[in-house]
């Protein structure tokens, strides 16, 4: 299984962060992207185990390198496609957290 594609500072731009995050400056930014690459690992966690199941245990030997490599990149770039266009919600609520407890 490949690491996961890390969310870099370079891959948010301003306009996809939440206001409040933009107002809060570079600390506000840090926290959001720490909360985006938690969910970015928590959406590629479970596609993958999606995947997984959705091979069966038939698939274990008998698939090609192609195709092998293919099934293993698949979860990194749903995740990737889904946090880079705004994640399902929950980077924003894990940075409000980090953000009270960091207060």
């Amino acid at each position: 299984m490949s690491d996961p594609i890390a969310i870099t500072p370079a891959s948010v731009t301003a306009a996809q962060l939440p206001a409040d995050v933009r107002a809060a400056g570079a600390e506000g930014r840090k926290l959001y992207e720490a909360a985006l690459g938690f969910e970015q690992l928590l959406v590629r966690n479970l596609t993958a185990q999606l995947a997984d199941s959705a091979r069966g245990s038939d698939d274990e030997d008998g698939g090609d390198a192609g195709s092998d490599l293919m099934q293993e990149q698949i979860p990194d770039a749903l995740a990737s496609s889904i946090t880079a266009n705004g994640g399902l919600g929950l980077a924003h609520d894990l940075y409000l957290a980090m953000k009270t407890r960091n207060a």
